[in-house]
C-alpha cells in the first residue's frame, strides 16, 4: 500500500470518528438519524458527537451476565498480605466488585450476617457463595463457576461502599412538668455558667 493512501485513510477515519449525528422527530412522528442539520420543523432534536468519550469502554456481555447473576463483594481493610492479594486477584482478573470495610459498624454487622457471625477478613462473596480468608485456588474456582473471565477484558475500578450516614442520637425524654394547680413544686433550673 502506498504511504499517501495510508495517510488519506488515516485522516478519513479520524474525521469520521468526530462526526456529529442528529436524531429528531418529524411532523408525522417518524424518527430520523442524519449527519445533516434537521429541518426547522423537527422536534426532540438530539445532537451526538461520535467518538466524544474516548475513555468509555463497553462492558462485554459475558461480564454483564456474571455481574447480574453473581455480584461480587469483598469485605476487606488494610489487614496485610492476605487482603492485598485478595484485592490484586480481583483487579488482575478484571472482576467488577464492591469493597466493604468491616471497620465501619454497619459493614461489620453485614459481615457477621454473611459469615454467620465470623469477623475474619478477607471475605469474598460471589452471589450467595461466601469464602472466608484468602486462598487463591478457591477464589479462582468460585469466580470461574460464576462465569467471570480469567483475565481482565476491560479495566475495572472497584466500588468502595459507603456506610450509611448515622442518624443523630434520639433526644432524651423529659418527664412532664407537674401541674402547679395541684401544688407540686417546679424543678429547679440549672445554675447559669460562670463568667470570667
Amino acid at each position: 500500500m502506498k504511504p499517501w493512501m495510508l495517510l488519506i485513510m488515516l485522516v478519513s477515519s479520524v474525521a469520521l470518528a468526530q462526526t456529529e449525528t442528529y436524531k429528531w422527530v418529524d411532523e408525522t412522528g417518524k424518527v430520523h438519524y442524519s449527519d445533516q442539520l434537521p429541518p426547522p420543523s423537527a422536534r426532540n432534536i438530539e445532537r451526538k458527537q461520535l467518538g466524544d468519550k474516548p475513555g468509555h469502554v463497553a462492558m462485554p456481555y459475558v461480564l454483564q451476565q456474571a455481574m447480574k447473576n453473581f455480584p461480587v463483594t469483598l469485605f476487606v481493610y488494610d489487614c496485610g498480605d492476605g487482603c492485598s492479594q485478595a484485592r490484586d486477584l480481583l483487579v488482575k482478573r478484571g472482576v467488577p466488585h464492591t469493597i466493604k470495610d468491616p471497620l465501619a459498624p454497619e459493614m461489620r454487622e453485614e459481615l457477621r450476617k454473611v459469615t454467620g457471625g465470623d469477623e475474619v477478613v478477607p471475605v469474598l462473596q460471589v452471589g450467595r457463595r461466601v469464602l472466608r480468608g484468602f486462598e487463591e485456588g478457591q477464589w479462582n474456582a468460585a469466580l470461574d463457576d460464576a462465569g467471570y473471565p480469567k483475565t481482565a477484558l476491560v479495566p475495572v475500578t472497584p466500588v468502595q461502599a459507603k456506610p450509611a450516614p448515622s442518624a443523630p442520637p434520639p433526644a432524651p425524654e423529659q418527664a412532664p412538668e407537674p401541674d402547679d394547680a395541684r401544688g407540686a413544686a417546679k424543678p429547679e433550673s440549672a445554675p447559669a455558667p460562670e463568667q470570667n
